[in-house]
């Protein structure tokens, strides 16, 4: 996420008593996780499996529990809690605010048709032609396209599934990021759309979900992708154009699925997959191959 004024790497480290190590008038525009980390952005780092890739990330600040060689033109901010400061940093970038009563007159477009029930935070912007059926959610600062239908019962912009394992137990991240839902996206009942723990979740032009559809935070759904009921995709995920994920598909966390992917319906998807192809199964595994697979398995008995 974006700060509303930048800072340095020194004023940092003052602020939350760590000891600075490199260039302390580097500039901080942004809090990251490794994930979506780039030049300028300030992220942190606690776990030896961490290390090395947060340290040859784009991150310019680097919060870090342990004393490591600073790479050159960054700078390290020493701290035994680093997820605690960055956590507080997030928490005074997004400060829990009242939920306003009705939008911001400006912030609607001519011809958005807003149900009764329907509940929309601070910052939210929506395009025109709109609409939001009974009892949905627009959470802080998400955007919307023209023409988006989002159903009733749909929550956008909720907290992302994201905790930190500490001495007492799963400690909330606070979330930074938002939604965005781009021109004549169709959103069915119930749907659940994470919003970034940094940066934007996304969901593409033109692209349809059905029913109780869980899209995790971070995520980038290309443009007219089809998603049936219940499928469910785990943060940070990449989904290309087109692609099809058949009724109760899963996908786990940090998967890529090229263009015009095809996943079939109860399929497990735990790896990135070749664009164009049709897959299927749990682990999953090329159609063709899956299904003749099967065939053999039922004629062991004979």
């Amino acid at each position: 996420m974006q700060l509303s004024a930048p800072t340095t790497a020194a004023a940092l480290a003052e602020r939350l008593g760590a000891r600075l190590v490199g260039d302390g008038d580097l500039q901080v525009t942004g809090l990251s996780e490794i994930h979506q980390a780039d030049t300028g952005d300030l992220c942190f780092v606690d776990h030896p499996r961490y290390y090395g890739p947060t340290l040859a990330s784009a991150a310019t600040v680097i919060l870090i529990d342990r004393e490591e060689a600073c790479p050159p033109g960054r700078a390290l901010l020493v701290h035994p809690e680093p997820f605690a400061c960055f956590n507080r940093l997030l928490w005074e970038a997004r400060p829990r605010v009242p939920w306003p009563r009705k939008p911001e007159p400006d912030a609607v477009g001519e011809g958005t048709v807003i149900a009764p029930g329907v509940v929309i935070g601070q910052g939210v912007v929506i395009g025109r032609d709109c609409h939001l059926e009974p009892n949905c959610v627009i959470g802080d600062g998400c955007v919307l396209g023209d023409r988006v239908t989002v159903s009733s019962g749909c929550v956008i912009g909720g907290e992302a599934f994201y905790f930190k394992r500490t001495a007492a137990g799963l400690t909330p991240w606070r979330s930074g990021g938002s939604v965005r839902l781009e021109d004549d996206v169709f959103l069915g009942p119930c749907c659940t759309i994470a919003r970034g723990v940094s940066s934007t979740t996304v969901i593409g032009r033109g692209s349809k979900l059905d029913a109780h559809v869980q899209i995790g935070h971070d995520c980038r759904v290309g443009a007219h992708v089809l998603m049936a009921a219940q499928v469910g995709v785990a943060g940070n995920c990449v989904i290309g154009d087109w692609s099809i994920l058949q009724g109760q598909a899963g996908v786990a966390q940090n998967v890529t699925l090229g263009e015009r992917t095809v996943i079939m319906a109860q399929s497990g998807v735990g790896r990135d997959l070749e664009g164009g192809k049709s897959w299927f199964g749990s682990p999953v595994q090329e159609a063709r191959k899956a299904f003749r697979d099967l065939v053999k398995l039922r004629r062991l008995g004979e």
